[in-house]
């Protein structure tokens, strides 16, 4: 498998990876949704709510706030040798101690206080709840990891999908006395193509941007292309994955993750393969 980044922002990721077929494809984009450990407010211990919102609410929106995640410190609390009574290693505490003591306020995620400066809201200005003249919102709550396929706010990419790698094949013998050659303006070739994927160069038809094509095939449609000119295909095994983060980590780091995470996977099954087939011929 070889994997190669095309583009990369703070929350975004696009990539090729090579040498793989579709069941696999479909395997590492599922892992990238549902098993990329992400940090989540799971437990709420209320000592004083006289905000207009019950504890439950409170309790929900304060789990859908995405929070920065440290997989290099922080394990799941099931693999954590405390065995999930929570300690330093797979829990962090959050407090919030907020009152409206002379006007109404809106409290948001920047008054969320963490015990790690590491593991802290993705972004300050998350509204939790209002509050009124005299009202005031005190709790505990514990951060812990956990996986998307147990609960979405657990997903540390938000999207996570791929295509096919695209292949155009021009033959420009065919296109020489094609009637709008070399018209950038006129060509229904050119002006219709939804991806604005072609346009006329030194009386040559050429492909402007080969990842802007999704296969449509609209190009393969137009009456006045000769039969044959264009080729539109996609190559096997080879495809282009596109991910976005939550921010609780970087895009890239989702991807290694999810990666490791297969291999691991491969790895396991291998060795229960193997163990079946010692016990089997031990039987025999």
């Amino acid at each position: 498998m070889k994997v190669s980044i095309l583009t990369k922002s703070d929350k975004r990721l696009s990539f090729i990876v090579e040498g793989i077929d579709t069941e696999l494809a479909n395997a590492l984009r599922r892992i990238f949704l549902t098993e990329v450990p992400a940090m989540a407010i799971t437990d709420v211990l209320f000592i004083e709510n006289s905000t207009p919102l019950y504890d439950e609410i409170i309790s929900h929106r304060l789990g859908l706030i995405p929070l920065t995640t440290d997989l290099d410190n922080y394990i799941l609390s099931e693999r954590c040798t405390c065995e999930g009574a929570g300690c330093t290693k797979c829990k962090v505490e959050i407090q919030c101690s907020v009152a409206a003591k002379d006007t109404n306020r809106n409290v948001y995620s920047s008054d969320l206080v963490s015990s790690d400066p590491k593991i802290k809201p993705v972004s300050d200005k998350i509204l939790i709840t209002k509050m009124s003249k005299g009202s005031k919102l005190l709790f505990e709550a514990d951060a812990r990891l956990g996986l998307g396929k147990d609960h979405a706010k657990y997903q540390a990419a938000t999207k996570a999908t791929y295509k096919y790698f695209p292949e155009i094949v021009i033959d420009q013998k065919l296109l020489k006395d094609y009637k709008f050659k070399g018209d950038n303006e006129n060509d229904p070739l050119v002006k219709f193509c939804p991806r604005n994927v072609y346009k006329w160069e030194k009386n040559e038809l050429v492909v402007t941007d080969i990842m802007k094509c999704n296969l449509c095939n609209y190009c393969l449609k137009i009456a006045e292309v000769p039969k044959g000119a264009i080729k539109v295909r996609w190559i096997k095994n080879k495809f282009v994955f596109f991910i976005e983060s939550s921010g609780s980590m970087p895009p890239e780091r989702i991807m290694l993750e999810g990666i490791k995470i297969l291999a691991d996977k491969v790895k396991y099954f291998g060795e229960l393969v193997k163990n079946m087939i010692e016990k089997q011929s031990k039987a025999t």
